[in-house]
């Protein structure tokens, strides 16, 4: 999202209300939900089009939040946008299937583990049931596709007076009277009143640009391989493992076209460039993928994809206006549920930027339109967009 050439002199000025850095999943969902409150809004992206970063790269999991930890800012938004969801979802048009989700404990270490769990998702009001076998079910997990999600929510804004900018990479930001001024690479400034950093990945160096060194951002790589369905019967629900304090582990789970996926692993690492799939990760996926789907043993993989979550050292949802750059507004280290609790997120920030002194009107109702459709299937995209790079 950063450049770290030399910024050429501007070209022209362009004035909004707030600017978006980044059109992920969560930078469309603010940019909606400040648009539809009457502001003046411009997404900028540094890719050459929304949602081919983390966005497109995840599991396309929707979460009810049966596991998170009760009272943390993350959970509380995860809950909120299980409420916002629904009417959301449907005046866009986007896909999205309630298969629900099975735990299955193999062991008594496991039963204890999905007895907390059980337990956690009645303080946070998920409803789950437990099977004779021990198996918890958790009902309303759901699937949808992320990539036509994040077009869908920024059609929206579109439709809503908000600007779209690809291909446009931030290089500097100062605090002005009043405001905000951006620098692009290309040498367009854009000037505005608030500036939401959506950057992802790169949200630290966003902050950076304006003096803030609050927060650091790493890459945690996500591999993924996809099956045909083994005997061409659809997986029909979500497999969960049993999660450990690191990782939620490996699961199983459909897609909206009729794949069988397995992932993620979790890497950590530096280099917020490298989109590959390791040559170990088959290994690393397949064990744990046969022990909870059996029918996949012997299946090859038609395809393999990596996802780059934007994990915070020690912090996590760093959301919150900058100590260090008036009028810039952060929205850093939304991890794996960024997808999840987006709508709840943009909420949060439309308060933050009202705050921050941008008069918000009444919220209008979201004009429906269809969903942009997707260039191919959503797990091959951002994939293929990298190979390409």
């Amino acid at each position: 999202m950063v450049a770290k050439s030399q910024v050429p002199p501007y070209r022209r000025a362009v004035d909004a209300d707030v600017v978006v850095i980044g059109a992920g999943v969560v930078g469309a969902a603010i940019a909606l939900a400040v648009a539809r409150r009457g502001v003046a809004v411009t997404l900028v992206e540094a890719e050459p089009a929304p949602a081919l970063a983390a966005s497109g790269t995840n599991s396309g999991i929707v979460h009810t939040g049966f596991d998170s930890t009760p009272g943390e800012l993350e959970t509380q938004l995860i809950l909120r946008s299980g409420r916002l969801r629904d009417p959301v979802l449907e005046a866009l048009g986007v896909p999205v299937v309630r298969c629900g989700a099975l735990l299955r404990p193999r062991g008594d270490a496991d039963r204890a583990t999905v007895d907390a769990l059980a337990a956690n998702a009645r303080r946070n009001g998920v409803a789950v049931k437990r099977r004779s076998d021990g198996a918890l079910v958790v009902t309303r997990e759901a699937i949808t596709d992320p990539v036509a999600y994040t077009l869908g929510l920024v059609a929206a804004a579109e439709r809503h007076g908000a600007e779209l900018r690809t291909s446009w990479r931030a290089a500097s930001m100062r605090a002005r009277s009043g405001g905000i001024e951006l620098d692009e690479t290309g040498g367009e400034r854009l000037r505005c009143r608030v500036a939401v950093n959506c950057a992802g990945l790169r949200a630290d160096e966003v902050a950076r640009l304006g003096g803030d060194d609050s927060f650091t951002i790493y890459p945690r790589k996500g591999e993924f391989l996809v099956f045909d369905p083994p005997g061409g019967e659809p997986l029909g629900h979500i497999l969960l493992p049993v999660p450990t304090k690191r990782t939620k582990g490996v699961l199983v789970f459909p897609t909206l076209d009729g794949k069988v996926v397995a992932g993620p692993t979790a890497v950590d690492g530096e280099d917020k460039d490298d989109w590959s799939v390791r040559d170990e990760a088959v290994s690393e996926i397949l064990g744990p993928a046969i022990a909870a789907y059996p029918q996949l043993e012997g299946a090859d993989p038609v395809a393999a994809y990596a996802g780059l979550r934007p994990a915070g050292r020690g912090v996590n949802y760093a959301i919150g206006p900058s100590r260090a750059c008036p009028g810039l507004v952060n929205v850093a280290a939304v991890r794996s549920t960024g997808l999840t609790a987006s709508l709840a997120i943009a909420e949060h920030v439309a308060n933050l930027v009202e705050r921050a002194g941008v008069h918000l009107g009444p919220e209008q109702e979201l004009l429906p339109g269809a969903v942009p459709a997707p260039d191919g299937p959503w797990w091959r995209r951002t994939a293929r967009h990298r190979e390409a790079a």
